[in-house]
């Protein structure tokens, strides 16, 4: 998957199959440790190369890497035959608890309650992380919702966010063995 903008140049590489393998280079530290995570814990094998336009700052980085990121797991999925579609995950970092919970439904919503208190994690704009879910929402086509439960380090309630999304990614998009259908009742995503 290639994404190429005047801000941009991404390379991305994803096996939802995977073992967790991941090569991640945005130019963004703080985001590279968020998307390592996220992979191992879908189990994701996620090779990310990116340069972006970061001497402005990095919004344009994080948010083009959801949108890819969000195309490559849609492109695997393809109809979304046989999986699981939702997937959910209450995880606890230290003081910090996250609850994610995601519909992979074809239709993008983000519900949105995280309240983190600082501005800035190291040198990272802590409001790019809402950015990073909404861009990965629409270009996924579903809904996540994240919810802190607790938590007061900034560093802790984002990254129980990414590893949580990880975990639920891993639910839905798991193959269900007694489905072998697009999972939906209306017989179509």
């Amino acid at each position: 998957m290639a994404r190429d903008t005047a801000e941009t140049r991404i390379e991305l590489e994803l096996a939802i199959d995977g073992a967790g393998q991941r090569r991640v280079d945005t130019g963004c530290g703080f985001l590279n440790h968020m998307l390592e995570l996220l992979a191992f814990h879908a189990r994701f094998d996620l090779s990310v190369a990116c340069r972006g336009d970061i001497q402005v700052d990095d919004h344009h980085t994080v948010e083009d890497v959801g949108i890819a990121l969000g195309q490559a797991i849609a492109q695997a999925l393809g109809d979304k035959r046989g999986i699981a579609r939702y997937g959910w995950c209450a995880l606890p970092m230290d003081e910090a608890l996250v609850l994610c919970a995601i519909d992979l439904s074809g239709r993008s919503a983000l519900g949105y309650r995280l309240a983190i208190p600082a501005q800035k994690i190291g040198a990272f704009d802590a409001e790019l992380v809402k950015e990073f879910f909404w861009a990965l929402s629409r270009s996924l086509g579903g809904a996540i919702h994240l919810q802190q439960m607790a938590g007061e380090n900034s560093h802790h309630i984002a990254e129980a966010a990414f590893k949580g999304l990880g975990r639920a990614l891993r639910m839905a998009c798991a193959v269900d063995g007694a489905q072998t259908d697009v999972p939906s009742s209306k017989g179509v995503l």
